[in-house]
């Protein structure tokens, strides 16, 4: 092949290339609803979540091939976790509660005592490489990544799609970034309460709609407002943790000692057990942390209300279950 002609050749399939990494992406949202932010430098694209999809389901992201993310982020649970906390691959203790995902991508924080931690990129390394807890150990083996994955000529073939830009690299940087672009996809914005809001009256039920008057007189509003039910902030709730100082660990002030971040309520009712330890086995016991003893005729309406928040097609959604096919080929 001649110089000229196989330069003019190996530019095409850069072109190619970069063009399959940077497609536009299409959100499929209500109307009302803007695109999430997205960081200049992990654009999204389909084949980028493709390839988060596939590493979401994947264990060999973890130092002894025994953890996916998917382990601690089940789809049926509103990819919550259904325990307490999740011990990490080597046994270590679960430190707090696994929270959902639905609608991660417009949260401005990502943990329960972190502000520092504001994209989904920073939050992915936390649970691949941290060490308090080691959750999947992956810390000072970052080299494995780029052998296990580069062993399947397929994931070689989706990384360079996805990171056209990077040179197709596998390492952690990509591997968050891909991890990223696809719980960006993750939206859950059809509920029955979605749906009441927006004017189909029969959605919602007699009693949801007196729990949601309830829920509103009772002040949950001032914590758990907005869209998605969270006001993004840091508070505290009764029973405190003496062993987990929840924002005084980041800020250092003895003023944000057991102070957490609001969780989302959207799917709240499959995402127990409750509340940053997950000692609430029950959402009656959540909401009496709360300082809120309901009676006998309250807690029935109430408890509607917040099982009207759960996203029934979100949690069967097959955009987010494991694939089974990746290259055109089944896995």
């Amino acid at each position: 092949m001649r110089p000229a002609f196989q330069a003019v050749v190996l530019l095409a399939s850069a072109v190619l290339l970069l063009g399959a990494g940077t497609a536009r992406w299409h959100w499929r949202l209500p109307p009302d609803v803007q695109a999430p932010p997205v960081p200049a430098d992990n654009a999204m694209s389909a084949i980028k979540v493709e390839l988060g999809r596939r590493l979401f389901y994947d264990a060999d992201l973890s130092a002894n091939g025994t953890m996916a993310c998917a382990a601690c982020h089940e789809q049926k649970r509103g990819f919550a976790d259904g325990n307490a906390t999740r011990p990490g691959v080597h046994g270590d203790p679960g430190r707090r509660n696994v929270p959902g995902l639905a609608n991660v991508a417009w949260r401005p924080v990502l943990t329960w005592g972190d502000p520092r931690v504001t994209t989904l990129e920073a939050q992915a390394t936390i649970p691949l490489l941290g060490e308090r807890p080691v959750e999947m150990g992956m810390k000072a083996l970052e080299a494995e990544l780029p052998r296990r994955l580069g062993r399947d000529a397929c994931y070689v073939r989706m990384f360079a799609r996805a990171f056209p830009g990077r040179m197709g690299r596998i390492d952690t940087g990509t591997v968050s970034a891909a991890l990223a672009a696809f719980q960006r996809t993750m939206i859950a914005l059809d509920n029955p309460w979605d749906r009441y809001r927006a004017g189909e009256m029969d959605a919602l039920s007699p009693l949801a709609r007196q729990g949601a008057a309830q829920f509103a007189a009772l002040g949950c509003t001032a914590c758990h407002g907005g869209r998605d039910l969270t006001d993004d902030r840091y508070h505290a709730v009764r029973g405190r943790d003496p062993h987990d100082e929840g924002l005084a660990e980041a800020s250092g002030l003895a003023s944000d000692a057991g102070r957490f971040r609001t969780p989302s309520l959207r799917n709240v009712a499959v995402t127990g057990p409750w509340l940053h330890d997950g000692t609430a086995k029950s959402l009656a016991a959540a909401i009496a942390r709360h300082g809120a003893i309901l009676s006998e005729d309250a807690s029935p309406a109430l408890l509607a209300f917040l099982e009207s928040l759960t996203d029934a097609a979100f949690l069967t959604d097959p955009r987010y279950a494991m694939p089974d096919r990746a290259c055109g080929r089944r896995l």
